[in-house]
Parts: structure tokens; C-alpha cells; sequence
């Protein structure tokens, strides 16, 4: 995780466990005019529109003292969804038995992505299984994770 996203996690994760949520993760894209900060979050029972503009209002305001990005942003509060983002080594533990993809942010083996069953964690690896080969990826090289969503 880069210390911009380590620095937004630590300044709104308390933000949003104090409104009774959960903080699933900060996302930080920054592009210029176009730059995006993403925030999930959740709770027991499922994430409502109500709850999105609740905790948007307090990040919001919190971000506005602490002016932490010095670039024009838009502010996004979520629900993790479906395709749920994975970003720490506990929700790639949660999530073991599930489909994923997973995109790394430079090549392991010859390969950026891979797609595949989530066998669990190593230490701070997340094992992928991919058609008949199990991957030990190293959770720092993680760029993405997404649960792939199954209608069984």
C-alpha cells in the first residue's frame, strides 16, 4: 500500500468505525482533474444509500480540515458490492473458497493477472489457485483484488 493510501486509511478509517460502520478500504486515484478517492464501507445487514451520504458527509468534512489531497477530487462512499474489493491479508482470509481476480502490480512468474480460487493465506501471501497451479502471491504486490461474483 502506498503512503498516500496508508495515510487516507488512517485518517478515515476512525471517522467511519466511529459512525458504526465498517471501513472495508480506501481506494486513491489520482489523475489530475479526474482524481477519485473511494471509500467502502460496511455493516451488518448490508449498506444503504442513507448510510453512504451519512459517512460521506463526516469524511467529507474531516477531509476539508485535514486537506490531505492536494489535487481536485471527487469523494465516493460505497458498499463493497458484489465484486467485493480485497485489500488486507484478514479479507483475503474471509473470502477463501471464492473466485477472485487479482492484478498485481508488476509481474510474478511472467504474469500480471490471475484468475481463480482464493485457497486462503500463507503468512503474507495470498494463495490463488489457477487451473491446476497454486500461486503464492506476496499481498504487497497486490495492485487489485476482486471477489468474481458467482448466481449458483
Amino acid at each position: 500500500m502506498s503512503s498516500k493510501l496508508e495515510e487516507l486509511q488512517a485518517l478515515l478509517a476512525p471517522v467511519v468505525v466511529a459512525l458504526g460502520y465498517e471501513c472495508w478500504g480506501v481506494e486513491f486515484s489520482a489523475q489530475g482533474r479526474h482524481s477519485m478517492l473511494r471509500v467502502y464501507i460496511d455493516k451488518e445487514g448490508g449498506v444503504l444509500v442513507d448510510d453512504c451520504a451519512i459517512v460521506s458527509r463526516q469524511v467529507s468534512g474531516v477531509l476539508d480540515v485535514e486537506d490531505p489531497i492536494s489535487v481536485e477530487y471527487t469523494l465516493e462512499v460505497s458498499s463493497p458490492g458484489m465484486e467485493r474489493p480485497l485489500f488486507t491479508i484478514d479479507q483475503f482470509a474471509k473470502f477463501a473458497g471464492e473466485q477472485v481476480k487479482i492484478k498485481l502490480r508488476s509481474p510474478f512468474e511472467g504474469r500480471r493477472n490471475f484468475q481463480g480460487l482464493l485457497r486462503g493465506v500463507e503468512e503474507q501471501d495470498v494463495v490463488v489457485q489457477v487451473d491446476d497451479h497454486e500461486f503464492l502471491l506476496p499481498i504487497d504486490t497486490i495492485d487489485k483484488a476482486n471477489i468474481i461474483p458467482s448466481f449458483d
